[in-house]
This record gives structure tokens, sequence and C-alpha cells, in this order.
């Protein structure tokens, strides 16, 4: 055993030592928890949505995967949702296809491909043969994180799956797969190496035979994020002539060398017969939209714009029967007629902040639904107007808080959508809209009501920032710690090193101590107008370069 161990389990035992000769609190009897039953209380704001398809032949019905809330569908076109999850074991999905052949057959692809610190892994595959009401799994269990799906338009049993896998260390479940029976069995017929997984899928719209796929080295480390490409030699675009059972690397007249980050693909047909490619590229040398007329044998640079390109949404949408109209997909829709050289804003805020997928209906080109972080939305006139996100109760919300009010509020930040401040019951019958308001902070981080004063909530967010709420005048103050964000930066670069989430918590006693935890913990007894430093730095500070697999950036 390490010498230097030592210490700290000495340390340990005596922690131990002293908090066991304390008098445990007294075990609930069971009786009391018999009558206790989960309702839903809101809020009914939308949350992250990851992937959508509809069904031509039905232009009002439509599914959606969450990156936290398993499948959801509509016949009414949005007006209303239904979650669709039962014999799902997973709730982050990352990909969703429905059956040309047999539209009440589905496949969805669990754990989403976003590499970001708080990334939701899934496991493998899903089968649906009623339409959603119930799934069986299907496969693929250790891929972690799968980015689409591709179904044979001739064969509901052919399908072909991207697996990124695990994002925080090497794998050989990496790759393409392939299956001719439905999910039972499956060959693995792409693959790079561990450290590269497949992310995207594309066919020629007239020979499904002829498919692409995407592959991204994605191994990212949880203390590197946001200012870190993920990036490297095994992200390419590969080509099948068989359906996906062989495939051969496209390093095509143009096509960037080097390093490449996650690429999105999509395919039209010409009609000079050949196949056109749209792929976007995340880099931060070759970073943009590249264009091929001849199935990537030849690529032209067509558009730098970094809206294009970005390792969160990074997919592409061709509109059916036009192939010089194109949309990418970021933190608003773009769309181009001209074959990706200059874009127009189609859609943005509000009711959409980061989209993920765009799908449009190939008999009914007008009706479309998107995904985005706040929610997934559908348009039955080209995009003039769009359904509600207020009627999908998807949203993540990492912590929860309550207040000694009756009856009693509950505090918690949603992803990309701010706080909320919501009622456990309502005068109205009903917890809705007039039960629940933002409570100033961020999003997905904690919100405290102050013990002593409910009308008072602390919510912290973004790169370690604090705020105070007060209920009685509306205003919200910033009572950070350290007044210089730590978001999105290197953590060698900055004096307090956060990760996703900035922690604060309250003692139980008075006077009610409201801490803030980064490398070191923080106090303050006076409602945030000043704070101390109350320990050393915990996190045991060492050379990662020695104690980590791979190369360490």
């Amino acid at each position: 055993m390490s010498s230097r161990l030592m210490p700290a389990i000495a340390a340990a035992a005596a922690l131990f030592a002293a908090t066991s000769a304390v008098a445990a609190p007294p075990a609930i009897p069971e009786s009391m928890l018999a009558g206790l039953q989960w309702r839903l209380v809101g809020p009914f704001r939308a949350g992250w949505g990851t992937m959508a398809a509809g069904i031509p032949d039905q232009p009002n019905v439509y599914y959606f995967g969450a990156a936290g809330g398993g499948v959801w569908k509509t016949d009414n076109a949005g007006a209303t949702w239904q979650p669709m999850s039962e014999g799902l074991g997973s709730a982050p999905v990352g990909a969703i296809a429905i059956a040309p052949t047999d539209p009440k057959t589905l496949y969805v692809g669990m754990g989403h491909p976003e590499p970001r610190y708080d990334i939701a892994a899934g496991d493998g595959l899903y089968k649906s043969t009623d339409g959603g009401a119930h799934w069986s799994h299907a496969g693929l269990k250790t891929t972690r994180h799968i980015g689409a799906i591709l179904i044979d338009p001739r064969d509901a049993n052919g399908v072909l799956v991207a697996a990124l896998g695990p994002m925080f260390g090497p794998s050989p479940d990496r790759g393409v797969y392939r299956t001719t029976d439905g999910g039972a069995t499956w060959k693995k017929t792409l693959f790079v190496d561990n450290q590269t997984g497949a992310v995207d899928l594309a066919a020629d719209p007239a020979d499904p035979k002829i498919v692409f796929a995407t592959t991204w080295t994605a191994r990212n480390w949880p203390w590197l994020s946001y200012f870190t490409p993920i990036e490297g030699e095994g992200s390419a675009i590969w080509k099948s002539t068989d359906g996906g059972q062989t495939w051969k690397r496209l390093q095509g007249e143009n096509w960037p060398k080097g390093k490449l980050g996650r690429i999105g693909i999509a395919a039209a047909h010409l009609p000079s017969g050949a196949t056109r490619l749209y792929a976007d590229i995340d880099s931060d040398d070759h970073g943009g939209m590249y264009r091929s007329d001849d199935g990537g044998e030849h690529w032209q640079f067509v558009n730098k714009a970094s809206a294009v390109s970005t390792w969160y949404m990074s997919r592409l949408t061709v509109q059916p029967n036009e192939p010089d109209t194109v949309y990418t997909i970021g933190q608003s829709i773009h769309k181009s007629t001209d074959a990706g050289k200059t874009f127009t804003i189609i859609k943005g805020s509000p009711g959409g902040d980061d989209y993920h997928h765009l799908w449009i209906n190939p008999k009914f080109p007008d009706h479309m639904i998107t995904a985005s972080d706040q929610g997934t939305v559908v348009t039955v006139d080209g995009g003039a107007h769009w359904s509600d996100w207020y009627n999908q109760p998807t949203g993540q919300f990492y912590h929860l808080a309550a207040d000694n009010r009756f009856p009693y509020w509950i505090y918690s930040g949603q992803q990309d959508s701010g706080t909320v401040g919501i009622a456990s019951r309502s005068d109205y019958g009903a917890i809705s809209f007039r039960d629940w308001h933002p409570v100033g902070g961020d999003e997905r981080d904690y919100d405290l009501p102050d013990p002593e004063d409910p009308n008072i909530v602390y919510g912290s967010g973004l790169g370690s920032r604090i705020s105070r709420w007060d209920a009685k005048t509306g205003e919200v103050q910033n009572v950070s710690p350290w007044p210089v964000s730590a978001y999105g930066k290197r953590p060698t670069d900055i004096r307090y090193r956060y990760t996703w989430i900035s922690p604060i918590a309250f003692s139980a006693k008075s006077p009610y101590a409201l801490y803030a935890g980064a490398q070191v913990l923080m106090r303050t007894t006076d409602k945030g107008r000043h704070w101390e430093t109350i320990s050393p730095d915990l996190t045991g500070k060492q050379d990662n370069a020695k104690h980590c697999d791979g190369d360490v950036p």
C-alpha cells in the first residue's frame, strides 16, 4: 500500500469512529410511507428533445425522443403529447427511426451523443411493433450512446445503427452495426479503433444500397469540456454500396486532412443521377460545410459559418426532392436554397434554443418537426406557425429544494430554460401555469429558499454565479463569492474550479450559513454580502497525466 494513502486512511478511520459513536436517527416506520404516491407537479414546460420523426402517410403523427424523458407521441400535430416508454430500460434517447414499410415498427437508440459534462448514457437499442405502445430490448447494450438509426426502406428488419460508444473511456463496442433480422442478431461492419465511434448515417434516396456513415474520435475527459476540441484522425465519412456490409473511407479531392471533430451528413439525389452529399465538420482548422456532387469523390468548401458546424448539434436535413435546399440546426434553424452557399434563419427563440434535429415529411413537405433544448414542436404550414412547447413535461431538473410554507413550494433549475418555483398544490384544482414562476438564478443548478424567509431564493448557475432573488421586490442580486465567471474556462486558468454544476447548501442550524463548493469550500453568514474560504484544496490535486489511461490533453 502506498505510504501516501496512510494519512488519508487514518483520518477516515478516525472520522468513522467518531461518527459511529453518535446514535443513528430512528428509522421511519414503514406504515408512514404506505400511503405515499408519485404525482406530477410540473412545470408543464418542455425540455431537451434529441431526435424526432413522423409518418409520411399520417401527417399528424410524430414521435420524439428526450434527453432524459424517453419517447413521446402526438397524433394531432403537437397539440398534445403522450409518453410512450413502456419497456424502456433507460431514459436518455439518442436516435429514433420509423420503418418506411411498417409505421408501427420503430427503433430507438438510447444515450444521447452530445459530449457535455452531463452526457447521459443508455443501454442499447429498443424495438416496438405496436407504434411505440410497448418496447423490447433489441441488443447493443454496451454501446452507451447511439447517434443515428437507418432502416432499410424495403425491409423493416434491415437496420443500421451508428454507435458512438462511451464518452469517457476506450471501448471495442464503437462503430456501425447491422442487422437483417430486426435486432435478433447484430454484426459490427465498421470499426475504426476503440477511441472512435459512429455518430451519423445517411442513404441515397434513389438507391438504399448506397449508404454513408460518419465516424468521430470522441474520447473525452470529465475535466475537459467546451474549451477542448473533441477531434482526431479517425473522424471521417465512409461509404457503402452494399447496404452497410462493407465500407470504404472517403478521402476525395479537397476533403480536409488531419484531425477532425464531429461530422454531420445528409444525402440527396441529383437530376443527373449522381449522389450529392452535404457534410458539416466541427473543427478549429477545417470547420464548416462541404459539398460533393459525385458521391464523395470531389468536395468543395461552401460555407465557413460556425453556425453550421458544432459538436453539440451537427445534423443536416435536405428538403425532399429539392437537393439545393438544405437545413442546418444550431442555436437557430438555418435554411439554404443555393446548395449551402448562403443561409437564412427560419426559426429561433422563443420556443427553441439549441436545436438538435429537423425532420421533413417527404409527402407533405410543409409538415415538419424539430427537437431542441426547449422542447419539440411541429409546423404544418412550412414554418409560419409552430405548436406549443408548454404541453410536454420533459424538462431536466438536476436538484430539488423545498421551503416550509403550507402548501410548500418546490424549487429547481431547468436545463436551458431558467429557474422554477412551483406550488405543491393549487387553489385551482390542478397545478398549472398559475402556480409557478422563475426565481432568479440561471439554469440547471441549485435553487434554495432561505430557511428564515421563503421569499428569498438563492440560485447557482453558469460559471459559479450565485444570485439572491427577492419575491417581494422582484430584485435579483449577484452575490457570487468571486466576480469572474468560470463557465467554459480551462480549470488551470481560473481562481475557482467548477464542473458543470456549482453546488450550494444551507446549514440546518442557525445562523443558517450558506456554503458554496469549488475546489475549496466557501461560506457566508450574512446572505452573500461577504464570503470566507474555510477549507484547503479538497480535490486531491495531482499530475493527472500519471493517473489516466491514454493521452491526456
